[in-house]
């Protein structure tokens, strides 16, 4: 029996990572919101891994932290160890990453959710989105409530048609036991949405008192660690430890002789997994020469005796799984407490999607996360975020928010998804981006901030102090360019103990920690007049520096891409009418309508010279 429940302007299904950041961003822009989850005590679930950014995800995070998400704040609240990635390596890679109190993360973020004004958060199942005049009108409950709304947000993650595996047992199921969501994937295949099946994996859960850790390599959390929020009150702490261990050939022999019965090779998943997660099984079977695999043994949050094995996902049946546990160094004894399994779900083809997330043929439809083909919790909450932004844009009659791949991460990810599709989940990698040099973690401030101020997200005084912040790099850096330093015996022994050679005049200050193995730290003793600087502002002002040719040939780069993006294409364009483009190139042009001619160029299946024909047809 169905009945009239409540109206909203905005209703979001699902409350994991992408739920929580379109509901938040909807209601804090004005709009009446509504969130349903499966169950209220899942919200802001982490079913895989216990963290938080990683490479490129680290960016991904530290750009809703700019924009006005919300994952940062609460992994700043939650998070228990702190690391900061690839710092042997250029400050364009360099990502942060952080080990999460699982329960106390949900708790901060259901809390968030139930004090935020404007919206509600309802436990029960969409079964039904359903549309007035092709536009979105209602979603309705298995249990017949109807809600009536203007914008439905699919962030269904795992949960949709959800099926787990481990060895021969499978069960209709979405994470951690959660029951799936079986009838919206009829209603969305009748509303002609294209879906696809794809695959993930969990590793097996083991209690800490039954691990021997003097078998294993210390991970420590960084000396001085670095909060994901910028500007914030909240001073990160390490209050955990991870550790390291290893595969070795008799966990591979295990392995190798259980492969019949491991799902992934019987034919009983039929998903697409993750490329770049693969289980441990696939490991095993693509790398056959490799002696050991490292594998991470990180802590589910400081309530719990709970430990995570990262990096070996697998879907092999539970015997297999204890009798390999146990083949591994540290880990002869360990008492499995969840068993890996592997799940598969329904997703959408993200090609059917604007650079809004909404659906190219049903106003008011917008999907994010896992539904849109992507992996992992950081890709899921700013792809939410930019969903809810743009649901509630739009509602509120003003210009969408499209970030652009020469501007941040999240718009490099949107642009991916809905531009050139994905055949597999989607993982955000730095290799991504052709302007990542540009897209450093460290200064999403700038090239954020003023995007979520003019949302109103970003308050008009954290704004100024971004603004102020990088003025002083700006005067900083000319100071250095030109304060110079005496060729003294004292500043050539300093260079040539730092491997460097001697100078026979004088040398700017900006030159000297433009040298290799030089840094703004190790020059000051040849700067009495440096001023007093916060960390975060020195690194802009050394990284400017020590990268400003590379810094310049990627701002002419993006320069000239966003001249090819200004090229507007019209939305009732006729392709087949084009003269000189290919039959591949009319098919894919006329599939995904392109907002521009930028975007239409990296469609794959459109080669330079349908572009050109493109530039010929715009020019008359």
């Amino acid at each position: 029996m169905e009945y009239t429940a409540g109206r909203a302007d905005v209703a979001v299904i699902g409350a994991g990572h992408a739920g929580i950041e379109a509901a938040l961003a909807s209601a804090r822009l004005g709009c009446e919101t509504v969130i349903f989850t499966m169950n209220l005590d899942s919200v802001g679930n982490m079913p895989c891994n216990p963290a938080i950014g990683g490479t490129a995800k680290g960016h991904l995070v530290r750009e809703l932290s700019c924009l006005g998400g919300q994952m940062p704040v609460s992994a700043d609240l939650a998070c228990i160890q702190y690391r900061m990635l690839n710092l042997g390596k250029g400050p364009a890679v360099h990502s942060l990453r952080a080990q999460a109190d699982r329960r106390e993360y949900q708790k901060i973020m259901k809390g968030v959710l139930e004090r935020q004004e404007r919206l509600r958060l309802v436990q029960a199942e969409i079964a039904e989105i359903r549309t007035e005049n092709g536009a979105v009108s209602a979603v309705v409950t298995r249990s017949g409530a109807v809600w009536a709304c203007k914008a439905a947000i699919v962030c269904t993650g795992t949960y949709l048609r959800g099926r787990t595996v481990t060895g021969d047992v499978t069960e209709e199921s979405g994470p951690d036991g959660m029951h799936a969501s079986g009838p919206l994937t009829d209603c969305l295949l009748d509303l002609g949405l294209s879906l696809r099946r794809f695959k993930t994996g969990t590793p097996p859960r083991i209690n800490a008192r039954s691990v021997d850790f003097s078998k294993m390599e210390l991970q420590p959390g960084d000396a001085e660690p670095e909060p994901f929020t910028f500007d914030s009150d909240v001073v990160p702490e390490n209050r955990a430890v991870c550790w390291l261990t290893y595969t070795n050939e008799r966990t591979h022999e295990i392995i190798r002789s259980s492969l019949h019965r491991s799902p992934l090779y019987s034919g009983v998943i039929s998903g697409v997994g993750p490329r770049y997660c693969p289980s441990i099984e696939t490991k095993i079977v693509t790398f056959p020469d490799k002696k050991r695999h490292q594998l991470f043994v990180e802590p589910m949050g400081l309530g719990t005796e709970e430990l995570y094995l990262q990096g070996l996902s697998s879907s092999l049946p539970e015997d297999v799984q204890v009798e390999m546990v146990h083949s591994i160094e540290g880990l002869e004894h360990a008492e499995i407490q969840r068993y890996a399994y592997a799940i598969e779900y329904d997703c959408v083809d993200p090609t059917e999607l604007k650079l809004t997330l909404e659906a190219r043929n049903i106003p008011g439809l917008y999907g994010a996360g896992q539904f849109n083909g992507s992996s992992g919790y950081e890709e899921a909450a700013a792809q939410g975020f930019a969903a809810g932004v743009n649901a509630a844009l739009k509602l509120l009659g003003r210009e969408p928010m499209i970030l652009d791949r020469a501007g941040s991460y999240i718009g490099t990810l949107i642009d991916d998804l809905v531009t050139r599709g994905t055949n597999e989940p989607y993982r955000m990698m730095t290799s991504r981006s052709e302007y990542r040099l540009y897209l450093r973690q460290d200064n999403a401030d700038i090239r954020l901030c003023g995007v979520g101020h003019g949302l109103g997200l970003i308050s008009d005084e954290r704004y100024q102090r971004v603004l102020d912040k990088y003025e002083s790099v700006k005067r900083e850096t000319a100071r250095l360019e030109t304060a110079f330093v005496p060729p003294t015996e004292e500043l050539n022994a300093f260079l040539t103990g730092h491997g460097q050679p001697a100078v026979t005049t004088g040398v700017s200050l900006a030159n000297l920690i433009r040298r290799p193995q030089l840094d703004y730290a190790s020059t000051a003793p040849f700067d009495p007049a440096r001023p007093e600087l916060p960390r975060a502002v020195a690194k802009e002002v050394e990284i400017g520096l020590k990268y400003a040719g590379y810094i310049e040939k990627q701002t002419r780069q993006i320069r000239e891409f966003r001249r090819l993006e200004e090229k507007k294409l019209p939305p009732d364009i006729d392709y087949n009418a084009i003269q000189g483009l290919r039959l591949e190139a009319r098919q894919k042009l006329s599939r995904i309508r392109p907002d521009n001619l930028g975007q239409a160029t990296r469609i794959s299946g459109v080669s330079p010279a349908d572009a050109a024909a493109l530039m010929v047809y715009l020019s008359k």
